[in-house]
């Protein structure tokens, strides 16, 4: 028995728990497979709402959380002892040749757009296909493998108890209310549930999220000349500190079809380099995929459930590193002090 279980050991899991954890609730973590190995690991780990193009309700939500990452990974930094890779580098998204007239004269008059010689400034090697860019100086990365790693030493740090390797095979309710989860590891109880189950959720629930795969691909810099993320229409081009540079991500809805493929990564590649030239002659350390848990509007599902002591955080899309802490004061000023957030809880 447990106060909270949390189900899914990803970003938003592992956020959360340790969120509730230090508000005193005893907290245990199931998870399928290994703790931020689904799209956690696989993401680019951008703090992007701006160049993603947030709009309402959901950038200020971004913004909101994107402000609160200094603190945040600072926090984890104590616990842990571990570096997150955090980078308040700025995002260049450029506008192409390729793109729309319309396009083009909409960015144009942005209060952010910046010319194409204000935007080699910025950032040196840009292609020839590249006009002007919006400058985003605020948007930033985090390294999601590293902080996947300070997330898990710092939950255990706290005593949350994680059951990797732990299949769900049914939430078990009656009425209202889950009375328990019948696992691999047998029935689990707890007084409250935490639904963060990112694309696998209607395994489990019959919700509106599907996964949505990305291929992904990086490569070495290097000279380490590439010093902000690039955020093309195409592409997004996301340079780590040690050299490595992420190149991502495809879009396809074919359910959890796994591998890269020749098409992907060439589509990726092709893309990048007319962003970014320097590109073509860099070698390439790794391929991957991911499913992105893709919701309605591509708003997370967040806050109460049809059972009242179920409680969802899934279904963040593209933004799950970029949602976590807010996802997991939200909840737990939810869950702990009663405190709703009607703009963004449901």
């Amino acid at each position: 028995m447990t106060d909270v279980l949390v189900i899914g050991g990803g970003i938003i899991g592992l956020a959360t728990a340790i969120a509730l954890s230090q508000k005193g609730a005893n907290v245990t973590i199931v998870e399928r497979d290994r703790c931020g190995r689904g799209a956690t690991w696989a993401a680019a780990g951008m703090l992007a709402p701006e160049a993603e193009g947030l709009e309402g309700n959901l950038l200020d939500l971004g913004i909101r959380s994107r402000d609160m990452y200094p603190q945040w990974i600072a926090s984890l930094r104590r616990l842990s002892g571990q570096e997150c890779g955090y980078w308040c580098c700025g995002i260049i998204a450029p506008v192409l040749f390729s793109s729309l007239e319309c396009d083009r004269i909409a960015i144009s008059t942005h209060p952010k757009y910046i010319s194409l010689e204000e935007s080699r400034k910025r950032q040196s090697g840009l292609g020839d296909s590249v006009l002007g860019s919006l400058w985003l100086p605020e948007d930033g990365q985090v390294n999601n493998r590293k902080l996947t790693q300070a997330l898990l030493t710092a939950a255990r740090s706290l005593s949350i108890k994680i059951l990797e390797g732990t299949t769900v095979y049914q939430i078990v309710r009656d009425r209202d209310r889950v009375t328990h989860l019948d696992t691999s590891a047998g029935k689990l109880q707890s007084d409250r549930y935490v639904l963060a189950t990112g694309a696998w959720t209607r395994a489990l629930l019959p919700l509106p999220i599907k996964p949505i795969k990305g291929q992904m691909l990086s490569v070495l810099d290097c000279d380490r000349k590439l010093q902000r993320v690039i955020f093309a229409p195409s592409c997004y081009i996301v340079p780590r500190q040690d050299g490595t540079i992420v190149i991502g991500a495809t879009v396809e809805d074919n359910g959890f079809t796994q591998g890269n493929t020749a098409a992907g990564i060439a589509q990726l590649l092709n893309n990048a380099i007319s962003v970014y030239p320097a590109i073509a002659d860099m070698p390439i350390t790794e391929t991957w995929w991911g499913f992105r848990p893709h919701a309605p509007n591509e708003v997370p599902l967040l806050g109460r459930s049809d059972y009242e002591n179920l409680i969802l955080a899934t279904g963040h899309y593209r933004n799950g590193i970029l949602f976590a802490p807010i996802t997991a004061k939200l909840i737990t000023d939810f869950m702990v002090d009663g405190i709703a957030d009607s703009t963004h809880l449901q």
